[in-house]
């Protein structure tokens, strides 16, 4: 077994005879992602099954991506309002958090977006999340050597001073209530599930609010729905049963992926000291198996 750097643990498969050898990718993460190692390198094999659902699309650059957020978090609390950013729990809260302690604590952020130095109070609304991001803080072993490094020096790359646990249904509720500004990170990532979905019927229709989405939102989730109705007037989404207008600002923030792209993959296959005779794609749609296949020679 190889690291992956899907997400912290996940690894590919390689099973070899004195005939025969094959190397399953599995779920495979793209180059540079906060907190985890590069992954691994496969010996040579006579068959590749390989991953391929992005194989048709390039990830933005990272640096790109924090400084994206950087702007959008900045304006978005302009107004005093409350950020909500629907994330899945496990690997895309953790890599927000880590981004955001870069911008809070890394002095050319710091003096990029001086709005974010003060300190505004940044809620994980999850109980798996909570969980999986206390299990990673437990993990820094296995940490990639960047988030190692930040540990050392006293800058936890996954915790900072004002970044609190809502850890009841109480605080859950007192937090509904709160003034913002203030920034919430809440499953599910598509709310169509989790408490995010009463923070939506809180705040989705109050104008000084901001709704923050970084990652993928499936046809006929509230998620998806909010992206395609916040840009037509009088726009509003069923949340539970109820009729929302979409009065607050709406981002998307599109790099987060624990899914390599076509570069990345094409990378990896490429560091193989030998080109698998065989490969076979997998977990793709057809239109990106098939530009991953062009991309890699066959």
């Amino acid at each position: 077994m190889g690291r992956a750097g899907h997400i912290l643990g996940s690894c590919f498969v390689q099973i070899s005879s004195s005939q025969f050898s094959v190397v399953f990718s599995g779920d495979l993460g793209p180059r540079h992602t906060p907190i985890l190692c590069e992954p691994d390198i496969p010996d040579p094999c006579d068959l590749l099954i390989l991953e391929s659902t992005y194989g048709n699309r390039f990830h933005g650059d990272r640096t790109e991506r924090i400084e994206q957020l950087g702007h959008i978090l900045s304006q978005a609390l302009s107004d005093n309002g409350k950020v909500y950013i629907p994330s899945f729990a496990l690997g895309r809260s953790q890599e927000l958090i880590y981004e955001m302690d870069r911008l809070f604590t890394d002095p050319q952020w710091q003096e990029k977006f001086p709005a974010l130095n003060q300190k505004i109070p940044v809620f994980i609304d999850s109980p798996l999340g909570t969980e999986i991001t206390k299990i990673y803080s437990k993990l820094s072993d296995f940490w990639d050597k960047e988030a190692r490094n930040l540990l050392r020096q006293g800058d936890h790359p996954i915790d900072f001073d004002h970044l609190y646990i809502v850890e009841s249904h109480h605080h859950h509720k007192k937090l509904l209530e709160m003034d913002g500004p203030a920034i919430i990170i809440a499953g599910s990532g598509m709310c169509h599930g989790g408490r995010i979905v009463n923070h939506l019927k809180q705040g989705l229709e109050k104008s000084e609010n901001d709704v923050l989405f970084v990652g993928y939102q499936a046809t006929g989730t509230p998620g998806r729905d909010i992206l395609k109705y916040s840009n037509f007037p009088g726009g509003y989404v069923i949340i539970d049963g109820e009729r929302l207008y979409i009065n607050a600002t709406i981002y998307q923030l599109s790099g987060y992926s624990a899914h390599a792209d076509q570069g990345d993959l094409v990378q990896w296959v490429s560091q193989i000291p030998e080109k698998p005779k065989n490969i076979k794609l997998v977990h793709g749609e057809d239109e990106a198996q098939t530009a991953l296949y062009k991309a890699l020679g066959f």
